[in-house]
């Protein structure tokens, strides 16, 4: 299984000119005639999951992430908003089908760049998926030598590599499978291994012209046995509004970054440890 998604997410990059998809004109497509399926996913991530969405050519997009630390402790933290991270992440669409980025998240002060391109498109007669490739590099600047005296560069990166594969099920449903993997130059559990695998799983139903319900899960395949961490589970609610898409949910994972979400995720759902944040796009 590992061996498989290791393959599938090392498919050579080729790049397809698509028609301009700006947001204000995106129409949920009938699923009854034969052409490309658009709309697939409205908002660039499903919760904490890239989508199958990209940026369209020459468009500048600011996504601002915010989540607040833990309701669990409730008025001593007031709801997690004393211990609030954000993110940073502008997107530029060097063609409407291959996008680059850079963010900034305050949780551990990563930095990272990242490129992001469609293979295939879902044909309402045709091929019945969207494959679209994301690939990204990050650099933690919040380690610290006095901590750790053998510290050197490298030991700050990590590195991403998916494959997003969607399906536009009918005018209400689409869903989405990521195969993943991440790889962590340093590990805070010593019998983590560096690379690690991961399964995600993510959909968006429509429940009217400008909402719609949204949920993701993140399956990590090899974790430690003695791993503090769990798996990410995200649900969540989109709201379009003129040229940008607000996105509230509730999450397990107060990171942001692929592979801190996918690998240090420490809330439980099960304990009311869970944190309330919010994506929201602006499109330039």
């Amino acid at each position: 299984m590992r061996l498989f998604c290791f393959f599938l997410l090392l498919f050579p990059l080729a790049i397809f000119s698509q028609e301009e998809d700006d947001l204000l004109s995106e129409i949920d497509t009938s699923i009854d005639s034969n052409q490309v399926v658009q709309a697939t996913f409205k908002g660039l991530k499903i919760v904490n999951f890239e989508s199958t969405k990209l940026v369209a050519k020459n468009e500048l997009t600011l996504v601002v992430a915010h989540r607040f630390g833990s309701i669990k402790n409730g008025f001593d933290t007031f709801f997690g908003l004393d211990d609030a991270v954000t993110r940073l992440n502008f997107i530029y669409g060097i063609s409407d089908a291959f996008n680059i980025s850079v963010s900034r998240s305050s949780y551990q002060k990563i930095y990272e760049g990242a490129i992001k391109y469609r293979l295939l498109q879902q044909e309402t007669e045709g091929f019945p998926f969207t494959i679209v490739g994301y690939q990204s590099i990050l650099v933690n600047t919040s380690l610290e030598k006095d901590n750790l005296p053998k510290l050197e560069f490298k030991h700050r990166l990590g590195y991403t590599v998916q494959c997003l594969i969607a399906r536009k099920m009918n005018k209400n449903l689409s869903l989405e499978i990521a195969p993943t993997f991440f790889h962590d130059n340093y590990v805070v559990v010593n019998n983590q291994d560096n690379s690690q695998f991961a399964l995600g799983f993510g959909g968006r139903y429509k429940l009217g012209n400008r909402w719609s319900l949204n949920m993701d899960y993140g399956w990590h395949m090899n974790r430690a046995d003695n791993s503090p961490f769990k798996n990410p589970l995200s649900i969540g609610i989109d709201l379009e509004t003129g040229g940008h898409v607000f996105q509230m949910h509730f999450t397990n994972a107060q990171p942001m970054n692929t592979n801190m979400f996918l690998g240090q995720a420490t809330g439980d759902w099960s304990d009311g440890d869970i944190y309330f944040g919010f994506n929201l796009s602006r499109v330039f």
